[in-house]
């Protein structure tokens, strides 16, 4: 069922899995209508199903993301390309490393740089010298945030070194051995920079996500809820699952 708000298209599914399903159906329509594709990636756990179905797609049909590009979100400050939980780790070992596309197509922010601020402004300088993001991929977190933009993170803003919110360093510390372990500052690609992006697909699944999707859908737009400011792109895809919808008062 797909159903509209203030610009936005709902597409509500029954499960993750199927979630990932139409998530990847969207990504790959893209590359195949564009072989040029630049998508914007996001990491954490809800896009590893949608990655799984892309590295399936590539097994069985040969889908080629040879001309893609790619520019993920963000990347823990202090973790090198290589550490076991870094970002960068994450996305050759989730998908990169099972499809066609080269090594020097694909960009992550440098946690390690000697300037992290020189990091950033880098980093927005390739996204604009690669024409901008044709499709950006987003996951939420509980407190609203889209990348690692916190509540409170203008709207205006650009790639940038933030301070993660201790509601999302307890839920990324699942990912680590001990809560003390987690970085606790990122670089990150700005919500002016994610509105760029021509198109957007957010993904979210689970009743812990419900009361973020009610407020962005419902709520106020406002910088305390990151992601409400998805409301004024226009041309936003919401794919969740009913528990995750389970808030709005339309479901």
């Amino acid at each position: 069922m797909s159903t509209a708000s203030q610009q936005i298209k709902i597409i509500s599914v029954q499960n993750y899995q199927e979630m990932s399903s139409v998530a990847a159906q969207l990504v790959l329509y893209a590359i195949k209508t564009k072989p040029t594709t630049v998508l914007g990636l996001a990491t954490g756990s809800t896009p590893i199903g949608l990655y799984e179905h892309l590295i399936n797609d590539y097994k069985q049909h040969q889908t080629s993301f040879e001309q893609v590009k790619t520019f993920n979100l963000d990347e823990y400050i202090g973790l090198a390309a290589d550490h076991p939980k870094s970002y960068s780790l994450f996305m050759r070992e989730m998908l990169f490393n099972h499809i066609n596309i080269k090594a020097e197509n694909t960009h992550i922010p440098s946690g390690v740089a000697a300037s992290p601020a020189e990091e950033c402004n880098h980093y927005e300088t390739l996204i604009q010298q690669a024409g901008g993001i044709d499709l950006q991929i987003l996951g939420i977190g509980t407190n609203g945030h889209i990348g690692f933009n916190e509540p409170g993170t203008p709207f205006s803003s650009r790639t940038h070194v933030t301070r993660l919110a201790e509601k999302t360093i307890e839920a990324n510390a699942r990912f680590f051995t001990a809560i003390d372990e987690v970085p606790t500052h990122s670089i990150t690609t700005g919500i002016e920079t994610i509105l760029s992006s021509k198109k957007i697909i957010l993904i979210a699944n689970g009743k812990d996500k419900a009361p973020a999707l009610q407020a962005v859908i419902e709520g106020d737009i406002t910088e305390e809820m990151p992601a409400s400011a998805l409301r004024g792109h226009p041309d936003v895809t919401i794919i969740a699952d009913m528990e995750a919808l389970s808030l709005l008062k339309k479901y």
